[in-house]
């Protein structure tokens, strides 16, 4: 059956965001009095929203909820003004995107990012490409793994058949976000996970190039 929506995460799938987001939780930190990290530990700690990143970050004993949000504090207005110092889409990300649009393939992000992050950064990347759906992490629901980001997706795009859907997504979170609602999911290698720790969730498929996706879609 052909597949007619295609969800995609968005950090470290449709864009490298690392750097920016290291940058601004380092600054956070340091401004805190706490050490920082180099930027391949927050390949690790990125996946779950930025709550659980602040605490990840956070030294051993200190993992609190006070100071998560005074991390917070700090990094959002930073990260607003500096979300696009080092972030690009990935190599062949937008002309991907716009093959599924001509192709008449629906494109949705489904992003434990903060929402409004999400939008923007989606909107300030991707002007000319017309997703279907947006979504972050919006308050009052659960972040991904949790499948209900994907299900109001679907109910926005009017599908009803789930084999007609693929989840790409880079990280475990993403992987078992896709077993959780029930529908293929595509694991993708030039993310911030291994290969071999993507291959341990027995995805529908695994992809080294966005244009594989393409050619899974079209079969």
């Amino acid at each position: 059956m052909a597949t007619k929506l295609v969800i995609f995460d968005l950090d470290g799938t449709l864009l490298n965001t690392i750097t920016d987001l290291a940058v601004a939780t380092n600054l956070a930190l340091s401004q805190l009095g706490f050490l920082t990290h180099d930027e391949e530990a927050y390949k690790i700690f990125v996946g779950n929203g930025i709550d659980v990143l602040f605490e990840r970050a956070l030294p051993e004993g200190e993992k609190s909820a006070d100071n998560v949000k005074r991390v917070r504090d700090i990094f959002l207005p930073y990260y607003n003004e500096h979300n696009r110092d080092a972030t690009a889409p990935y190599p062949g990300i937008i002309e991907l995107l716009q093959k599924l649009k001509a192709a008449g393939v629906k494109i949705a992000v489904a992003s434990n990012k903060y929402h409004e992050g999400a939008l923007a950064t989606v909107r300030g990347y991707f002007s000319e490409i017309m997703f279907d759906v947006i979504f972050g992490h919006r308050e009052g629901y659960q972040p991904k793994p949790d499948p209900a980001v994907v299900f109001d997706i679907l109910d926005i795009c009017g599908i009803e058949d789930k084999n007609e859907v693929l989840y790409v997504g880079d990280t475990v979170v993403d992987m078992q976000t896709a077993k959780n609602a029930q529908i293929p999911a595509v694991a993708v290698t030039w993310g911030f996970r291994s290969e071999n720790e993507l291959k341990a969730c027995n995805p529908a498929y695994l992809i080294h190039k966005p244009e594989e996706l393409f050619e899974i879609v079209m079969k």
